[in-house]
Parts: structure tokens; C-alpha cells; sequence
């Protein structure tokens, strides 16, 4: 069995390759996807019986800094509970990221030693802005998260996968809207 540190740098550099590439004249500023975003979406699970396809209320803040931009995501789920009146769970995350080496890709300040912490970065695409976050856990498995944040005439459109140890187990797209900047 190989140590974590060989699996998550294995891991790191393939993720790497998928995201490098320099930045074109087609790739959106990062400003554009500055502001408050609302909206909902709806999540598919492979893992839940009986919360396999539920709806979901969205807002985003990317907020930018000196050094970069800041993300605060929050999300309320209904996938708890009696499914035909299911609770609401309520989940905040915020990252700030920095400037990486190549222009149009950005790194988490959050990012450290790689057993049982998420190495994260983004990047910006044409008009989308996608977050990865990669994480190795206790048994060597992986845990990938990706945000797509496409922006468009009718605003902000979302695709969030989820992958454990390379199969997709839940989904979620949704629409928001901008509310101000």
C-alpha cells in the first residue's frame, strides 16, 4: 500500500494537469463574478434512498480582496427526515483564494498538509469559474469536489459533482441570479 502522501501528491499532480493551461483572451475576468448570487437548484444522489432527488436554495457571495477573491457558499438542503415533509439543513462554507503561478488560477489559502485536509484551487475557463477540491481520507479513498459557476445573459448557471474514489455520488444544478455586486 503506498503512504498518503505519494497517493494525494499521485493525486494532486493528475489534477494539476487537468487544470493548467494559460489564460486566453476569451476567459472572463474574475470580477464578473464578483456579487451576491441567488437561486435554487436541485441535487441527485446515487447514495440516498429516499432523498435521491431533492431541491436546494442557493446563494453565493465571491467577494474580491487585494490578493485574490473570497467565496461564501451557503446551501439549504432538504435531504433529512420524513421525505414527503423533509427537515431543512442549512450549510455555510467559505474560502478565500490567492494568485497562483499561472495567470487565471487561484489557490486556497486554506490548503496545508494533505492528510484529511482539501487541497483546493480554482480557475476560470471562457465564462466559467470552476472550483476543485481534492481530499484524501483516512483509508488512501478520494473525495472530489466540483463547482462549475458559468455566467450567461439569464445570470449564473451552477453543475456541482461530487466523486468518491472516481464515481459520481450526488449532483446538483441550479440557476441564481444576480442581486447585487
Amino acid at each position: 500500500m503506498r503512504p498518503l502522501s505519494t497517493i494525494f501528491a499521485s493525486a494532486l499532480a493528475f489534477a494539476f494537469v487537468l487544470v493548467a493551461g494559460n489564460a486566453t483572451a476569451n476567459d472572463l475576468n474574475i470580477k464578473a463574478f464578483a456579487g451576491q448570487w441567488q437561486g435554487n437548484g436541485v441535487s441527485e444522489s446515487e447514495v440516498s434512498a429516499n432523498f435521491r432527488l431533492t431541491a436546494r436554495d442557493l446563494n453565493v457571495a465571491i467577494e474580491m480582496n487585494d490578493n485574490g477573491f473570497v467565496v461564501t457558499t451557503t446551501t439549504v438542503q432538504r435531504k433529512k427526515g420524513d421525505p414527503s415533509n423533509p427537515d431543512a439543513v442549512r450549510k455555510t462554507s467559505k474560502r478565500e483564494f490567492v494568485a497562483g503561478v499561472k495567470p487565471g488560477v487561484w489557490v486556497s489559502k486554506d490548503n496545508t498538509d494533505p492528510s484529511g485536509q482539501a487541497f483546493t484551487w480554482a480557475r476560470i475557463k471562457d465564462q466559467t469559474l470552476t472550483i476543485t477540491s481534492v481530499e484524501v481520507d483516512k483509508d488512501g479513498g478520494s473525495n472530489m469536489l466540483i463547482y462549475d459557476r458559468t455566467l450567461g445573459s439569464s445570470g449564473m448557471k451552477l453543475e456541482f459533482r461530487r466523486l468518491v474514489d472516481g464515481y459520481i455520488v450526488r449532483t446538483v444544478s441550479g440557476r441564481l441570479i444576480k442581486l447585487r455586486k
